[in-house]
C-alpha cells in the first residue's frame, strides 16, 4: 500500500529537517501523524503547534495508544530516518511487530514521481538552490510543491503545497543513497566533493552514486550541472545537459557581478537564448550568484518570465542558518551558518572577508561527525586557517558512536595559526565575553544553532558598551 494512501503514521526521527517536512505534509492531508525525537527543538515545537503528538523518551510507552491497537499493525506507516540507530527502543519496537516501517527516502519518492518533479543535488549548496528555486516558482504563474532542506524565511516553513501546482521542488540527499529512490523530469547537481564516506566507502563510490542518480532523470528531461563536474557516462541519451556557473563557458553563467550594501549581488545573467541584465538578489555573497544562476536557469525552462524572475530573485530572504546575518553594525557583526564541510567553510568564510574586508574574524566552529573529522581533517584545518581567531567545539555525534582517537583536536593540531582554543559549547558565552571581537560567524550542522541567541545578546551588548 502506497504511504499516501495510509491514514496513520508514525516518525521515528521526526524533528529532522526532511522528516518535518513529511510529517507536516501527511497531516496537511487530515492523517493522524505522531512522532519521537532525542531532543526538543524550534521545529519539535512548530510540530506539536500544528498539531502533530512528539516524544522525547525513547519509550514505546510513549506511543499514542492508537497505534498500539491490533488492526493499527496493518494500518500504520512507520517512517524512520537512518539517521535513528537501530538501537531505538521504538524503531525495535515497530520492525519486531508487523508494522509497515519504512525510509523517509522512499516515501518522499512516492510523492515526489508522482508530480512533475525537480530534484536539486549536491554535496553542498542544494538547500540554496532548492529553496531559491521553489520561491522563483512560487512567487509566479508557474507554482510549486515543495519538500525544503531548511526552513525558508520567505514562508518560515521547509514545506510549501499549492493544489493548483503540478510542480514539485525537493532536495535530493546524498546521504544513505537516499536520492536514488526520485525519478525527476528536471534536475541540477551543485557539487560533488569527498562526504559521506562512512556510507560510501570512498570517493569513488560516492561520484558513481551521483552518476546513478543522473541516470534517472526521465526521458526527455532535463539535467543542469555545475560546468567542471564529471558524471561519467550515467545519463540516459534522451535527456538534455546544461552547465551553469560563474564560468563564462557555461551554457548558464553569471557575469559583471558587483556587491551593493551590506553585500548583496547584483549580476548579469546569460542564457542560452537571452541575457537578462542588473538581477539582484536578496541575499549577500558572491557564492549566492552560483546558486541564483541555478535556481534560476530552472526556473526559465519552467516557462518563468524577466520579471517574475527579477522580482523572485530580489524578494528572496535566504534560509535560517544559511549565511544568516543576525547583526551587522560596524561595532559587531553576527553571522549564522550551517557550514559543516571544508568547501562550505571556505566559501563563507571567502564571503565574509568580502563583504567586511578588513575586519577581524572570529570563527566558532563544531565538526558534525567523527567520520567526517577522520576523514576531512586536514580539509577542515586548511579551510579555517582564513579566519583571523578560531574558537573549535567538541564533535557533535548525530547518528554517530564516538571513533577510538578521533577527537576535534585532529583538526586543532593542523590549524597553522596561534590563536585557536578548544572548549565545550557551554563555556563560549564567557569566551566570546571576555575577548574582544568584530566579526563573528558560527558555523555547524549540530546544536551550535542554540548559541545564536546567547551570541546575539552579547555582541548587542558589546556594542551599547561601544557607544
Amino acid at each position: 500500500m502506497r504511504s499516501e494512501k495510509r491514514d496513520m503514521l508514525y516518525f521515528i526521527g521526526a524533528g529532522g529537517i526532511g522528516m518535518s517536512a513529511l510529517a507536516r505534509y501527511f497531516r496537511q492531508q487530515g492523517k493522524l501523524v505522531a512522532g519521537y525525537d532525542l531532543t526538543p527543538t524550534k521545529l519539535t515545537e512548530s510540530l506539536i503547534g500544528e498539531g502533530i503528538e512528539i516524544s522525547f523518551a525513547d519509550d514505546v510507552s510513549t506511543i499514542p495508544r492508537v497505534f498500539l491497537e491490533e488492526n493499527s499493525r496493518k494500518l500504520a506507516l512507520v517512517v524512520y530516518t537512518p539517521a535513528v540507530p537501530a538501537s531505538n527502543r521504538i524503531f525495535q519496537f515497530f520492525t519486531s511487530n508487523g508494522y509497515n516501517v519504512v525510509k523517509r527516502s522512499r516515501v518522499l519518492g512516492d510523492i515526489f514521481n508522482d508530480a512533475t518533479g525537480i530534484a536539486v543535488a549536491g554535496t553542498h549548496g542544494k538547500t540554496s538552490v532548492s529553496t531559491l528555486t521553489a520561491h522563483l516558482l512560487r512567487q509566479s504563474s508557474a507554482g510549486c510543491n515543495a519538500f525544503l532542506g531548511g526552513i525558508s524565511k520567505n514562508y518560515n516553513t521547509n514545506l510549501l503545497l499549492s493544489g493548483s501546482s503540478g510542480l514539485m521542488v525537493v532536495e535530493a540527499d546524498e546521504f544513505d543513497r537516499s536520492f536514488l529512490q526520485l525519478l525527476p523530469d528536471i534536475a541540477v547537481i551543485t557539487s560533488m566533493d569527498p562526504d559521506h564516506l562512512d556510507v560510501y566507502g570512498n570517493f569513488s563510490e560516492m561520484k558513481k552514486a551521483f552518476s546513478s542518480f543522473a541516470g534517472q532523470v526521465k526521458q526527455g528531461g532535463t539535467i543542469f550541472i555545475k560546468r567542471g563536474l564529471d558524471l561519467g557516462d550515467g545519463m540516459n541519451d534522451n535527456v538534455a545537459l546544461f552547465t551553469y556557473g560563474l564560468d563564462s563557458r557555461a551554457d548558464y553563467h553569471a557575469v559583471n557581478i558587483s556587491l551593493v550594501d551590506p553585500g548583496l549581488p547584483v549580476f548579469d545573467l546569460v542564457t542560452p537564448e537571452n541575457v537578462y541584465r542588473g538581477l539582484r538578489l536578496g541575499v549577500p555573497g558572491r557564492f549566492n550568484v552560483e546558486n541564483a544562476v541555478a535556481a534560476a536557469a530552472v526556473s526559465v525552462m519552467c516557462g518563468l518570465n524577466e520579471q517574475e524572475l527579477r522580482s523572485g530573485l530580489e524578494s528572496f530572504m535566504g534560509i535560517s542558518r544559511r549565511f544568516e546575518v543576525l547583526i551587522n553594525s560596524p561595532r559587531a557583526v553576527l553571522i549564522d551558518d550551517y557550514a559543516h564541510h571544508p568547501e562550505e567553510i571556505r566559501a563563507s568564510v571567502s564571503s565574509v572577508r568580502e563583504i567586511f574586508p578588513g575586519r577581524h574574524l572570529t570563527g566558532i566552529f563544531q565538526p558534525h561527525l567523527y567520520s567526517r573529522t577522520y576523514d576531512l581533517a586536514a580539509e577542515f584545518a586548511e579551510s579555517l586557517e582564513a579566519l583571523d581567531q578560531l574558537i573549535l567545539l567538541d564533535i557533535y555525534p548525530a547518528r554517530e558512536e564516538p571513533i577510538p582517537g578521533v577527537s576535534s583536536e585532529m583538526i586543532l593540531n593542523k590549524v597553522r595559526m596561534e590563536n585557536k582554543l578548544l572548549c565545550r559549547r557551554e563555556e563560549v558565552p564567557a569566551i566570546i565575553t571576555g575577548m574582544p571581537t568584530d566579526v563573528v560567524i558560527a558555523m555547524g550542522a549540530g546544536n551550535i544553532d542554540a548559541m545564536a541567541g546567547p551570541l546575539k545578546k552579547i555582541l548587542s551588548d558589546k556594542i551599547k558598551d561601544r557607544q
